[in-house]
């Protein structure tokens, strides 16, 4: 009963939005799908917090959507770890006028990922260190040449 009412939710936000669909966001079934108000779902909440203290990934920037005007958008990354795995990450983010216009498809961003779930969420790893980053960056590249 209750896992019906959220398939409805699920089916109703891909008729609003079918830019926020999974197969717009170029995601599996599985992908839980985009909360309508983050900030009203527990599970969102959950899943910001427990982003907040996840391990460190690069992605680089596919696409992205406005869910609204203040601005929320929903970022899509093609998301590569350090131990060598890849996938398409949807970060949900509020950023400010200044951030948005700064997008462009290709940058690479340091994103954060839980890797015991591996649900495709991702969030910007804002509070990341340069030098952690550039580590990381490193330990990618030198895996890919050899």
């Amino acid at each position: 009963m209750f896992g019906s009412k959220k398939k409805k939710l699920d089916d109703l936000m891909a008729q609003l939005r079918p830019d926020l669909s999974r197969e717009a966001l170029g995601v599996g079934p599985d992908f839980p799908g985009v909360a309508p108000n983050p900030f009203l779902s527990s599970d969102a909440r959950k899943r910001n917090a427990e982003l907040r203290t996840g391990a460190l990934a690069l992605g680089v920037l596919v696409d992205w959507r406005e869910v609204n005007s203040n601005p929320r958008v929903v970022l899509m990354f093609d998301v590569e770890t350090v131990g060598g795995i890849v996938f398409r990450g949807i970060a949900d983010e509020a950023l400010t006028i200044t951030e948005l216009t700064r997008l462009a498809p290709g940058q690479t961003l340091p994103v954060r990922y839980r890797p015991a779930v591996m649900d495709h969420y991702v969030a910007l790893a804002r509070d990341a260190d340069p030098a952690r980053v550039q580590q990381l960056s490193d330990e990618i590249a030198s895996r890919k040449r050899t």
